[in-house]
Parts: C-alpha cells; structure tokens; sequence
C-alpha cells in the first residue's frame, strides 16, 4: 500500500463510524453510494418503501458536509418546479431568478419514476451537464454534484419508466432490501428509546468528517489507484460479453466499461488498497451492468433475469492471474 492512500483509508473508516450510528448494516448498499459520489457519479436506488432511502442520503450528506435536497416526483411535477424560474419584483421592476431544489450538492430525486418524460429530462441534463437552463440562460450546479433517484420495483401503476438513455447516467444501480432479523432487532430497540435513526441524526450526535473541498481532493487520489493492463482488457471483455448473450436484446455500452472501471478503483480505495483486484469488478458487475441491459422479451417470459445473464458472463470471462 502506498503512503497517498492511508489518509484516504483513515477518513473512509471515519464516514462509515459516523454512518454507522444512523443507518443500521446495509454495508454494501452504503458502499456502493460512496462509490457513486467518490466518483462524482449518480446512483438509482431501488427498494419497497421503509428501507431507509431518504435517511440514508440524508446522511451521506450530513458526514461528508454537503447540502442536501430532496424533490418528490409526481405526475403533475413541471419542469420549473425542479430547475426554478424568473419572477418579476414588482419593487425592483426586473425579473429575478428563484432557483428550484436542484441547486444543492446531494439531491435526493425520489420516486422518480413517477413524473412524466418532460421533468424526467429537466434533471437528465443537469446529470449530463452539470448546468441548468433557465429561459436560455445556464447556470452551473455545485461540483459535488450528485443525484441519487429512487423507485419503487414492486408498484408500477401510474408511472413512467425511465427511457434508455436516461438509466445509462447513473453508474449504479443500488438494491436496498430489508435489514437482517439481528439488525431489525436493534433498530426495533433503538425506537424504543430517544436513539431512534432520526433523533439520532438530528441531534447533532453524527459529525461530519469531509467537506466539499476535503471530498473532491479524495475524487483526484483515486487517479493513484492501479488498474494492470490485463484488467482493464478483463472488464471490456465482460461488457463487450453482454452485447453477445442470446438472451440480450441490448446490451451494455462504451458508457458501462468506464463505469466498471471507475467504481471498481473506486471499490479498491473503500477496501484499504491502492490497485484494483478482478474481485472488485466482479462485485460491480452487477450493480453498474444491470440497469443497462435490456433481455429478449422470449427470454423474459421464460424468467430470465439480468443477473443471471451478468453471472454466467463472469463465469465465461477468463479472470487475468
């Protein structure tokens, strides 16, 4: 291990403590969120109501210094309401700019599914660009920028599926599942008495350990982290795989092998190392291919499922010694 990655091990051990003492377990679900952000990348969370979604953004947020906000999706949500609008001061006899919710640096899009195609692409291009257009003009977003979009995968009725290109911004897809009997015990006690998650959250009890400039000094100390050339030939191999699967109507694209790759140095760093091993691409295949990929429709009737396409790829690709 080299020297550049000991603080960045000793301030990732110091986020997840302070996580820790809000969001019960969930290590791979919190992971893979710092994934996302270490990488300046956005991230589609997936779980039925209950799982703790919004907490736990919430708290990203709170232990890396961030601002947070949170816009809930709805069938009537226009466009304005999400990037804001000029109104005119009737004192001052100009319009002034009132900006929308998605000025902040850890925006929470919930339930995004929910609203129609046109405010779906109000935030796809300020995923893309990093910038809103209001009336013709641009204005930038924070650089910490990150966008973390949730859905129900149980309850589809009155929603709008997300369009291809716009499921290939995010890097992950996150799979949030109920806690463990053990875990579920200890929240259940925790409510019990004044350390319930959002008491505890709220209380001032969690410190925040990063701040926007600390977070984006960590983004450039990932550059360090050493990707062998027989790896980087590994994950292509895997992605190029998908577009070849019988069962694939559509598979992953030139966008999911850098994905791969940046979550999986990424994945090194959260692991204490400074080079990237094939176990830590195989643990992203899933969550950074899956999304991606759209089955034949035979093949789903038949109950195919997209991981199931994604394990017997890793099986097939010869992994580099």
């Amino acid at each position: 291990m080299t020297a550049d990655i000991e603080p960045l091990k000793r301030t990732l051990s110091l986020a997840r403590q302070e996580i820790a003492k809000v969001i019960i377990g969930q290590e791979q679900v919190i992971d893979s969120a710092l994934i996302a952000i270490f990488t300046n990348h956005h991230a589609l969370i997936e779980g039925v109501p209950g799982v703790a979604k919004t907490l736990l953004v919430r708290t990203l947020a709170h232990v890396l210094g961030c601002d947070f906000g949170r816009i809930q999706f709805t069938p009537d949500l226009m466009p304005a309401d999400i990037t804001g609008t000029h109104v005119f001061n009737l004192q001052k006899n100009s319009f002034a700019l009132v900006k929308g919710p998605i000025f902040t640096t850890f925006l929470l899009a919930d339930e995004i599914n929910r609203a129609p195609a046109k405010t779906q692409s109000a935030l796809l291009q300020a995923m893309q660009e990093r910038v809103v257009t209001i009336d013709r003009h641009t204005h930038p977003l924070p650089g910490n920028f990150t966008v973390f979009a949730t859905q129900n995968p149980i309850e589809h009725q009155g929603t709008y599926p997300l369009p291809e290109a716009q499921v290939d911004r995010f890097m992950l897809k996150i799979s949030m599942s109920h806690p463990q009997r053990d875990e579920e015990i200890q929240l259940a006690g925790r409510m019990l008495g004044d350390s319930a998650p959002e008491a505890v959250l709220k209380s001032g009890a969690v410190q925040a350990v990063i701040g926007p400039e600390t977070l984006a000094e960590m983004r450039q100390q990932l550059a360090g982290i050493r990707v062998q050339a027989e790896l980087i030939a590994y994950l292509v191999d895997i992605v190029r795989r998908t577009r070849r699967h019988q069962g694939v109507l559509v598979g992953a694209g030139p966008r999911a092998t850098q994905a791969l790759l940046l979550s999986s140095r990424a994945a090194a760093a959260l692991a204490g190392r400074d080079f990237v091993t094939p176990d830590d691409i195989k643990a992203l295949a899933v969550p950074v291919l899956g999304h991606r990929i759209i089955l034949r429709s035979e093949y789903e009737i038949e109950g195919l499922a997209v991981e199931e396409v994604i394990e017997q790829i890793l099986q097939e690709v010869t992994v580099p010694r």
